[in-house]
């Protein structure tokens, strides 16, 4: 099952069930008139929602549109919580490398996980607004999760049950407003603008193979003015599966419904993939060549996001933004 938002008329936007070729896309308000209404009571709204997207992709509705990713805010246009982690440890280590710090142990057994920005969500073609090209513009290729409630304390194998959609994120930085506010030792602020989000959340089983170990599996695409940037295989490499990750973020508290939690910037090993955001590329040439040569981005680029199944059909739909300069 497939499920976005459209935009308006208020800040929640209006559910609709996309069919799984994201052709089309239908609202469903008596069933549950947002994205968040649906988690609230989600073992009971999920099988309704289940059936219109049967019905949706065997043509049988009338009343069905053509999708429009244009027409789309996030998934969630706003949450109750963002816990993002850095489940790459690739990513960690060449950042930590280039400015002479090991990995420590921990770090193996203990995800990073930071509180991030939920009270709003960019949609998927809506611009990235940012004051000044010199805090250091990147984006952060993500896959992102979507919980029902969690209870606390509740183990890393039961967590895996409690997702219940999946998407991608662009976990946007400001990387050099970055380093003065992690030397305060008091976590991001400034630095973490608002993310976006895929056109489409994606039910687990609607995924197949591609969603197992608590992991999503593929390689997760990216592009910037209409360049490959990256294709790392999102499955491959991630130290914490989500499971572990909702486990640690809701170790002494529960998590509420609509809860997202991301896994941090996608990231392997193997350097012919490239990369997912443009730290990760610096940090590799200041290590190869002594100096970082490629720059942030600037106003007028444009990025995209997405993830393609086996046939080369997008899962997802397309992350697919401009930078722009405030006004």
């Amino acid at each position: 099952m497939k499920l976005a938002s459209l935009e308006g008329p208020g800040r929640d936007g209006r559910l609709v069930v996309v069919s799984h070729d994201l052709g089309h896309a239908l609202e469903v308000p008596e069933i549950a008139a947002t994205l968040q209404a649906a988690l609230d009571d989600w073992q009971a709204i999920a099988p309704a929602l289940r059936e219109v997207a049967i019905k949706l992709d065997r043509g049988e509705l009338d009343g069905a549109k053509p999708f429009d990713p244009a027409k789309c805010a996030a998934p969630l246009p706003r949450a109750y919580q963002f816990a993002d982690g850095s489940a790459y440890l690739n990513h960690v280590a060449l950042v930590r490398r280039a400015r002479g710090a090991d990995l420590p142990s921990s770090f193996l057994v203990d995800p990073l996980m930071y509180q991030a920005v939920s009270d709003g969500f960019l949609g998927p073609t809506d611009p990235i607004v940012v004051a000044d090209e010199a805090f250091g513009i990147d984006l952060e290729a993500e896959i992102a999760v979507i919980t029902d409630d969690v209870p606390m304390g509740v183990s890393a194998e039961a967590a895996r049950a409690h997702v219940q959609l999946v998407m991608l994120l662009n976990d946007v930085s400001l990387r050099r407003l970055i380093p003065d506010e992690l030397a305060k030792g008091f976590g991001f602020l400034q630095g973490k603008p608002r993310s976006s989000c895929s056109p489409v959340a994606v039910t687990p089983d609607a995924l197949g193979d591609a969603w197992r170990d608590g992991k999503l599996h593929g390689s997760l695409w990216s592009w910037i003015n209409g360049r490959e940037f990256g294709r790392p295989d999102a499955g491959v490499e991630m130290q914490f599966d989500f499971g572990q990750l909702i486990a640690h973020a809701a170790r002494t508290r529960p998590l509420a419904a609509g809860t997202i939690v991301g896994s941090g910037t996608v990231s392997n090993q193997d350097r012919s993939v490239g990369s997912s955001c443009l730290a990760e590329l610096r940090t590799i040439e200041k290590l190869e060549q002594g100096r970082a040569e490629t720059g942030f981005l600037r106003f007028g680029d444009r990025v995209r996001i997405e993830m393609l199944d086996q046939a080369g059909r997008s899962i997802f739909g397309a992350i697919d933004q401009e930078v722009v300069a405030a006004i």
